[in-house]
């Protein structure tokens, strides 16, 4: 499907969507009755239910609600003068006061969570959540000359969060406590919405898009509900803003210039350019299911013709990224600096799913009762698959803990995976590759001048700079996945040496050491530099590539990625940028990954430094606890064999962490002696992130490097990498193995595999371009696949990598072929010499096209 066909397509669906939102409620009665439902629907999604809350699997949840509520009524009671709660200071610190907010929710909601708790029903508490509120709003949020300092998103977004759930939990203690409580908030977070327009959402701000847009509606659909009037409005206008996140985001023809959203491949992007399906996608595929719950039989909206959406987002955009319970870091931005694990990602997108799969099935079609039960079967698929237990305790809502635990019970649910056991996916739309395999998986982030390089703010993820440079990593099966990667991964191996980088040797600072704060701050510079402008955006916290090249082509289970690597935008633009703006040039490199069954082989091109620096390029870097049991075992191109670590002119190496019961192999197709190392590494956390506590953590770090020294010219590289390779399979390569590079300069990279019958070719630069018979014009990603068998069936896949071009041609030479079936836009044809195949291209934003030919 084109994605102009798809901007159709979406239009309509936009039509469609307008329809989900009826256009007005039948008389007041009905107005009531659905605020009033829709305020016990959030209560049951929030506090749990008398029944879900006596099933024994919502105990630890209770008790953890309970010691959280008793401990903030403790830190209250300690307060002294100026405090609402002892040790936390209000008035200049805007983190300060959304902590305030969240204790008085933790504590409001302990009271209405049916169960053992002694705080359950307790008004005199309640009351006292209710004077907290109107004391806070007194001294510390009422007055808006006072407000707003800080980050933004704790005005628009956090602390309206917390107030409107704290005030739907305590509706009836509120209207007979205080009932202008409510009307004096709502105008209060009315007034603080500064980046909206009168005081409600602006669809045309980069600050209300995405999941930022459905935290806002959802917040403010909430205060509609507890509003006696204009509440029934409020709750319409706010569902019809948060409807767009529905939408398919079409990159030449953005609906108000926002690019943020789910896109027709399963990418998502926040902040414009950021790839970040594990951190603001799974808070909005949150935020969504929550809404549609508590919506449900109100006669706001009719969710159901929503469900087929979400459902897409977690088949095509989650399930991709999650390994064994593990969320892919190549899609967490500044998350992969925080403790939190991938496993714990995981958990908030399966309670997501199990929502999602209860109203799937409650919506009775044949279709979303097969959605209901892939999704039931998913759930299950994670809980047998992850290396960590699964901690429901953590869900938000006790009733969701219910029925992940009937789904787990259920012996008619079968364990499925969401994915084919063989799957390679290009999200060409935020510049990653995810190739999977039984047995590993391969996670590929890359950038362009579409995409950032990486993400940094506020503290967080202090050393990013070469984390979309062709970092990788490699999630080896049965491995629990917080000793090779996570936030002590980053902690422990060096920014230039992760995995899969090539980048010049050098010390760099981060944005504290720089300019002593979290940002660089010069607001009277022309290009207006503050916390949250647009300059710090495109130069400091999120700053892309200046080259167009970024892409790969899929072919079934295939697939094959490409980058010309470059500075960034920061460096581009130094003439622009005030004097003491500090900016850093980037090595140079084109790049190719071709995704096969048993490896994964790079070519390399063009490496070395405009500026004459030494260049180091990482094949792999990998941690283990300190203690595993690893060996480094491998053999030299004169045949004899070689134990690490060292330097030496190697023909493969095997790392074997038998702790784990895992391994590596890389096969050195074409590369000067390769540098090994495996160090005892101790760092703090707080290298990473600021709010990180000091903590020491130690890893065995095994480097696997090739060299380019200062001063020499451009190198060229070649190796593989084989996941849980054994010694045999390794010698099998060196032995006239499948793999043949057929080219490898920044024109042309290109390999072929004899076993598949595959050729792979990436191409950079205009001009024609030939490897095995493939000839192709203009940069393109081309997969050949020919079949061994009587009849000759071809296959063949083409992408436009810089996602500009309208047409690519490739020429298969040889006998001529007939089509057999394609996709649209592609047109065969006999030419000279053999089959010409011609690709519409124009606005397809880096998807594949396929065609079959036979003889």
């Amino acid at each position: 499907m084109e994605i102009t066909r798809r901007h159709l397509l979406s239009a309509l669906s936009a039509a469609g969507l307008l329809a989900v939102v009826p256009a007005g409620r039948a008389d007041a009665a009905a107005v009531a009755e659905g605020r009033a439902l829709l305020i016990a629907n959030t209560v049951a999604v929030l506090a749990g239910t008398a029944a879900s809350n006596a099933r024994p699997e919502t105990a630890a949840k209770l008790a953890a609600v309970d010691r959280t509520a008793r401990a903030n009524l403790a830190a209250m009671d300690g307060a002294g003068e100026g405090e609402l709660f002892a040790g936390l200071p209000l008035g200049t610190d805007e983190a300060n006061l959304d902590t305030a907010y969240r204790r008085l929710y933790e504590i409001a909601l302990a009271t209405r969570a049916p169960g053992p708790s002694a705080l359950y029903g307790d008004s005199a508490v309640q009351r006292r959540v209710i004077d907290g509120l109107a004391w806070l709003h007194e001294h510390h949020y009422g007055d808006q000359t006072k407000g707003y300092y800080g980050n933004w998103f704790h005005w628009e977004i956090g602390i309206s969060q917390h107030v409107s759930r704290t005030l739907v939990l305590l509706a009836d203690e509120v209207r007979a406590h205080r009932p202008s409580l409510v009307p004096t908030y709502v105008a209060s977070m009315d007034a603080y919405l500064r980046n909206g327009t009168d005081g409600d959402v602006n669809l045309d701000s980069r600050f209300h898009t995405g999941a930022n847009l459905a935290d806002i509606t959802t917040n403010r659909v909430l205060q509609g509900a507890l509003l006696d009037e204009g509440g029934d409005a409020r709750v319409r206008k706010a569902l019809t803003d948060q409807l767009t996140v529905f939408l398919t985001v079409d990159p030449y023809r953005p609906r108000h210039g926002m690019t943020d959203g789910h896109y027709a491949d399963g990418s998502f992007l926040q902040h414009a350019s950021v790839a970040y399906t594990g951190s603001y996608g799974k808070g909005l595929l949150t935020r969504v299911v929550q809404t549609l719950k508590i919506l449900d039989g109100t006669g706001f909206a009719h969710g159901g013709e929503l469900l087929p959406t979400v459902h897409g987002w977690v088949k095509d955009g989650f399930a991709p990224l999650i390994f064994e319970g593990w969320m892919m870091e190549i899609v967490k931005g500044r998350a992969v600096a925080r403790t939190d694990t991938g496993y714990a990602d995981v958990a908030v997108v399966v309670e997501a799913v199990v929502d999602l799969a209860f109203l799937a099935a409650r919506a009775g079609t044949g279709a979303l009762e097969r959605a209901a039960d892939a999704l039931k079967s998913y759930v299950k698929h994670i809980a047998a698959t992850s290396r960590a237990p699964l901690d429901p305790a953590r869900f938000v809502s006790p009733v969701s803990i219910v029925r992940h635990a009937d789904i787990i019970a259920d012996p008619a649910v079968r364990p499925a995976d969401l994915n084919p056991a063989e799957r390679s996916v290009a999200f060409n739309a935020m510049d990653r590759t995810v190739h999977r395999r039984p047995g590993y998986a391969f996670a590929l982030a890359r950038s362009s001048e579409r995409i950032s390089k990486y993400e940094y703010m506020n503290g967080e993820n202090l050393m990013p700079w070469f984390q979309g440079d062709g970092a990788h990593h490699l999630y080896l099966s049965g491995q629990d996945q917080t000793q090779a990667y996570g936030v002590d991964y980053y902690t422990t191996v060096p920014p230039h040496g992760l995995a899969g980088v090539t980048a010049p040797v050098e010390q760099r600072r981060t944005v504290p050491e720089l300019y002593g704060k979290a940002f660089y701050d010069n607001p009277g510079h022309p290009l207006h530099f503050t916390a949250s402008s647009e300059s710090q955006n495109k130069y400091v916290y999120f700053p892309r590539g200046t080259n167009a090249h970024s892409g790969g082509a899929v072919l079934g289970a295939y697939g094959t990625a490409s980058m010309v690597q470059s500075s960034d935008a920061a460096h581009r633009d130094r003439a622009l940028l005030p004097d003491d703006f500090v900016v850093y040039r980037n090595a140079t490199a084109t790049k190719s990954w071709f995704l096969l069954d048993d490896e994964i082989v790079v070519l390399a091109a063009g490496v070395g430094d405009a500026g004459g620096r030494a260049v180091t390029t990482t094949v792999d870097a990998r941690t283990a606890a300190p203690d595993d049991l690893t060996s480094l075992t491998g053999v030299r191109r004169d045949g004899r064999a070689w134990s690490g670590p060292g330097t030496a002119d190697l023909k493969w190496l095997r790392y074997a962490n038998a702790t784990q019961g895992t391994a590596v192999g890389y096969v050195f197709l074409d590369t000067p002696p390769v540098r090994v190392s495996l160090d005892r590494v101790t760092r703090s956390r707080r290298l990473v992130r600021t709010a990180n506590a000091d903590t020491r953590v130690t890893r065995s770090v095994l480097g696997v490097c090739l060299d380019t020294p200062a001063g020499t010219g451009p190198a060229r590289l070649a190796y593989a990498l084989v996941p849980n390779a054994t010694e045999d399979r390794l010698r099998a390569h060196t032995r006239r193995g499948p793999l043949r590079v057929l080219a490898n300069s920044i024109r042309l990279q290109a390999l072929s595999h004899t076993g598949l019958g595959l050729t792979a070719v990436n191409t950079f630069t205009s001009g024609r371009h030939e490897a095995a018979r493939v000839r192709v014009d203009g940069p393109a990603s081309v997969i050949v696949r020919r079949e061994a068998r009587p009849g000759r069936g071809v296959t063949v896949a083409v992408s436009d990598p810089t996602t500009g071009r309208d047409t690519i041609t490739v020429l298969l030479r040889g006998r001529g072929l007939r089509k057999v079936a394609a996709d649209p836009g592609v047109r065969v044809s006999r030419a000279p010499g053999g089959t010409r195949i011609d690709v519409d291209t124009h606005h397809a934003y880096g998807r594949s096209f396929t065609v079959t030919l036979r003889t």
